[in-house]
């Protein structure tokens, strides 16, 4: 049962308004005294606070409704306790792993692309964002039933690899390439620039050996190929570490054989024109920087690339949709692209840009080119060893510690980084971003276990597994009403996490439920000689369990049932 749409109806059916529309306008009061959802009465007339009294007595209220109440220009709605546990707590024990599952999504296709980090450089704290943003969504919008193609567009051709091409015949060393490759490759990165300010010559002969590279130079090819390859094999590891899957790994060079059609339809659209020997397209008149077709010598560059790709998605997949989870800093850009993929005639609809904040350090602004870079698998085995301390001092006798340690050490960073709306800036502190302690992951993940710990003990003490056969008139208590709230409103949530792109909502739902449901745990006794009150709810801990499952699942993290 959806409480929110039908509520929507019923409000409907007494005024000139939409169910959509009252949907929309349809708020959860700030505070739990105040009722369940509150209607702001603003649109119905003048005198906000008349038109919901006038309405009050029009609306037919549904079952699970107690009452309605005039609280100022709202019209306030409280749940009858009785009714909301009984449809929620059967529809999730019914549903299990799929309650909160939806068909908004059937037969539409959606493409979304995210991480894409750049080849022969590490993957560093930095690249965390995209991928832990673009890895929730992808989930939440399957479990919401569109078809997904998660595409990891790697930064594999550009002006750097001439550098690194140039650096690699200096100064390369292929035993340590074999040894360590990614980081090799990052030394000499780091070491071209540090050299170019000195010798600025060699930049001309990165230029050179770029365009060597474009042009198809055999050597220069089998040198591009094996950092790919080497980066590459490097990256999945990390994946395989996050629980993260791509379809395709399609990167910048995928597109070098669309280039030159790509450009032909911008010649034909007469979007092209000549500047300064290079080939642009003038947006001047949208008040944004040229796109650049190609440079003057002749090279690509990656604007072009950008649109052979979009190209070349529209008409491979048909989406309804193209999203590009890319940091905010590249807000220009997608403008950019976005505004000449509608000048060629697609629907500007059709593209959407999630952006996001950086991590941002003490020490400022992150750079391989000058080296200091945080590594995430740093960052991933530092939080792993803290959970193992904190496990050996709080439950040494643990089993399967390690794992657990990598679920809880892992998912503290994610928690840290998807609890956090999406378009700010995330302040990078080992100590806040660690802590097992507050509005965490490691928090919501205890709180899972502690669900587990009651419904096992409910077993071993009294033989008395979960049933939906419970007598729900037992439910009376504010802290149950509470809990309950928060379990029906999963299916909201993630409808919001899908409309705003942001996973926060998702995150601070599972906290709010998780601290909903350690208050139930201290004041309302689970395990009693109350027969009927502990069957009810031992049904409520498993519902709570079962959704904080679901949620951590969502969000890319593991749901462990002991800690």
């Amino acid at each position: 049962m959806r409480f929110q749409e039908e509520l929507a109806e019923r409000i409907a059916a007494a005024t000139q308004l939409s169910a959509e529309k009252i949907a929309a306008f349809l708020e959860i009061p700030p505070d739990k005294k105040l009722g369940d959802f509150a209607f702001p009465c603003f649109s119905l007339g003048k005198n906000p606070h008349e038109a919901a009294e006038q309405l009050k007595e029009k609306v037919q209220l549904p079952p699970f409704i107690a009452k309605a109440a005039v609280i100022g220009p709202y019209l306030n709605f409280f749940f009858s306790l009785p009714h909301l546990a009984e449809a929620t707590l059967t529809e999730v024990y019914q549903q299990v792993d799929f309650y909160g599952k939806q068909d908004l999504g059937k037969g539409k296709k959606i493409v979304l692309e995210f991480s894409s980090p750049n080849i022969a450089k590490p993957f560093g704290i930095g690249h965390l964002r995209s991928t832990v943003i673009g890895n929730c969504l992808y989930k939440v919008f399957s479990f919401l039933g569109y078809a997904l193609i998660s595409v990891n567009h790697l930064g594999d051709w550009g002006t750097q690899f001439g550098k690194l091409l140039v650096a690699y015949k200096k100064w390369g060393n292929k035993a340590a390439l074999e040894r360590e490759p990614v980081q090799h490759l990052l030394e000499i990165y780091v070491r071209f620039h540090k050299e170019a300010e000195q010798h600025p010559e060699l930049e001309d002969e990165a230029r050179e050996a770029f365009k060597k590279l474009e042009e198809g130079d055999k050597a220069s090819l089998e040198l591009w190929e094996l950092f790919r390859e080497l980066s590459l094999e490097e990256f999945r590891r990390f994946y395989r570490i996050l629980d993260v899957e791509f379809d395709t790994y399609h990167g910048e060079a995928f597109y070098n054989p669309l280039l030159d059609e790509t450009v032909k339809k911008m010649q034909h659209k007469d979007l092209a024109t000549i500047s300064e020997g290079a080939l642009i397209v003038d947006l001047q008149k949208w008040n944004m920087p040229p796109l650049m077709l190609r440079k003057s010598d002749g090279t690509s560059i990656y604007h072009t690339r950008d649109l052979a790709a979009a190209f070349y998605r529209l008409r491979h997949y048909k989406p309804i949709k193209v999203i590009y989870v890319v940091g905010s800093e590249q807000k220009l850009h997608f403008q950019q692209l976005f505004k000449v993929l509608e000048l060629a005639g697609v629907k500007k609809d059709l593209f959407t840009h999630v952006d996001f904040g950086l991590f941002r350090f003490p020490e400022g602004k992150m750079s391989t080119r000058k080296g200091n870079v945080i590594f995430l698998e740093e960052v991933l085995d530092k939080a792993v060893a803290l959970a193992r301390k904190v496990i050996e001092e709080k439950n040494p006798a643990l089993q399967q510690k390690e794992e657990v340690a990598k679920q809880v050490g892992v998912g503290a960073i994610l928690f840290a980084d998807l609890s956090a709306d999406r378009v700010r800036d995330v302040e990078f502190s080992w100590e806040k971003m660690l802590s097992f302690e507050g509005e965490t992951g490691p928090y919501v993940q205890y709180t899972h276990a502690r669900a587990c710990s009651i419904l096992r003990k409910a077993q071993k003490e009294h033989n008395l597994g979960v049933s939906p056969l419970v007598n729900f008139a037992t439910f009376n208590l504010e802290e149950e009403r509470a809990v309950l709230a928060l379990l029906a409103g999963f299916p909201d949530v993630l409808q919001k996490v899908a409309e705003t792109y942001k996973p926060h909502h998702l995150a601070q739902h599972l906290i709010a439920l998780s601290q909903a449901f350690n208050e139930f745990y201290h004041k309302c006794p689970v395990i009693s000689e109350q027969m009927h009150t502990m069957k009810g709810r031992l049904l409520l801990v498993q519902s709570v369990r079962q959704v904080l499952k679901n949620g951590l699942q969502l969000l890319g993290m593991k749901a462990p049932e002991e800690m």
